[in-house]
């Protein structure tokens, strides 16, 4: 996945863990975002990519998201490789 598309799924997923009332605090505190803040930071992959992390941490999020969302259960995944920092992990 191309890292313009990645972004659109990752701001996807970010819209969609604001709407989660039980997941929001707890992705901000895992990223050590504040609410006031997520705004400024869209425009960062390296924000982004940490979105698509929190959210790939937990299957059952990621069915939800894709299912409301309209993709695959793999895009998130996907995406996240798409941006900066994620390394493919070869196991030998």
């Amino acid at each position: 996945m191309n890292a313009e598309r990645a972004e659109v799924v990752a701001l996807q997923a970010l819209g969609w863990l604001a709407g989660q009332d039980e997941i929001w605090p707890v992705f901000l505190g895992a990223t050590g975002a504040a609410a006031e803040d997520v705004r400024d930071r869209a425009g960062d992959p390296a924000f982004l990519a940490s979105v698509l992390e929190f959210l790939t941490s937990n299957d059952q999020w990621v069915m939800s998201f894709c299912d409301e969302a309209g993709l695959k259960y793999e895009d998130p995944l996907r995406a996240r490789y798409g941006l900066p920092g994620a390394e493919r992990v070869e196991w030998t």
